[in-house]
């Protein structure tokens, strides 16, 4: 076992650490060619692109490595790493199902705080990492560690937390108290929250006739599971948040330029940037 692997595994055991990687597994099964073309589309809409080939890719925090699969069937060489080993399976298993034995999708079990192991990967022309980086205890220097890998005249494209205030430490509470507690309570803690997050978004939709709609749609825009998606925001920790504002003027100190912005609203979901070097 690795130094990574076992600091990660040690995190978990503690409740410091949420375990993505289970999450990722179970959610494996629901995967589609719907679920695939959802995600490949979400990548061209955000990157503003029809294809990648020609182009390299890195998959910061691969999770299930649904992007990471997606940007190979756009296309691109990519190279994908995960902090949670069972990640990192996952990752492996959608290589295995639909490019086994690929010498451009490279997997492996990394840590984006290693400031060391970034820059002996090199430059990428697309560097992505979704709802990942604010759970690494370290945002900002994960943040920073991002620039080394952004080829000239390449993408970062990420994903962040909304800094809600009050509510967002009130979900801290509450992270870190799912990471405490037995199973069972786990699972009184997930009902109460699914409720919470789900109930008026639901009981709007069945008053209007449209039931499960907001559920669905959810779906269909990054062709994530809305379920498993819960379980990763109610579990999910470290957790660090972020306004917009900080990310664009973070980056800009960097050289970098905003091309795209898809903001959550203000809510308690993640915004979405994409820089170019």
């Amino acid at each position: 076992m690795t130094t990574t692997s076992t600091n990660a595994l040690n995190e978990i055991n503690s409740g410091k650490r949420f375990a993505f990687g289970n999450n990722w597994e179970r959610f494996l099964s629901c995967i589609s060619e719907e679920t695939i073309n959802e995600a490949v589309n979400s990548l061209m809409t955000m990157l503003e692109v029809t294809g990648l080939k020609g182009k390299t890719f890195i998959d910061i925090g691969s999770g299930s490595g649904l992007f990471s699969l997606a940007a190979r069937k756009l296309g691109a060489k990519v190279h994908s790493f995960d902090y949670d080993e069972t990640s990192v399976a996952c990752t492996d298993e959608l290589k295995r199902r639909y490019f086994p034995d690929d010498p451009t999708w490279v997997v492996e079990q990394g840590s984006v705080l290693d400031a060391q192991y970034i820059k002996s990967l090199g430059k990428f022309d697309i560097v992505y990492s979704w709802g990942v980086l604010h759970h690494t205890g370290e945002m900002w220097n994960a943040l920073y560690n991002l620039v080394e890998a952004v080829a000239p005249n390449g993408k970062l494209f990420i994903a962040l937390y909304n800094d809600q205030g009050r509510l967002s430490k009130y979900w801290l509470i509450v992270k870190k108290a799912y990471n405490a507690v037995p199973k069972t309570f786990k699972a009184l803690i997930l009902l109460f929250c699914l409720i919470q997050l789900w109930g008026p978004a639901s009981l709007r939709d069945l008053v209007f006739g449209r039931p499960f709609k907001t559920w669905i749609n959810y779906t269909k825009n990054r062709g994530m599971s809305p379920w498993r998606d819960v379980i990763d925001w109610v579990g999910g920790y470290p957790f660090e948040v972020s306004k917009p504002e900080e990310i664009f003027s973070f980056y800009k100190k960097k050289g970098f330029t905003l091309q795209k912005l898809t903001t959550c609203g203000g809510g308690h979901g993640c915004n979405e940037f994409v820089f170019q070097a």
